[in-house]
């Protein structure tokens, strides 16, 4: 019996973080990265060299 619990305990809690992580996806969705959060555009480019401009 011990045995049994010892190999369903971690197998159920790593079910429970599965659950968990798929929950917070659906009530905290995510927002899509902006142009100037992603440094391979050129939008980001201009940015950076304008900051450094200044």
């Amino acid at each position: 019996m011990a045995v049994l619990l010892a190999v369903f305990i971690p197998v159920l809690m790593l079910g429970v973080v599965l659950a968990l992580g798929l929950y917070e996806d659906l009530v905290l969705p995510g927002t899509a990265p902006s142009a100037a959060d992603d440094p391979g555009t050129a939008e980001a480019a201009e940015a950076a060299a304008g900051q450094a401009d200044q």
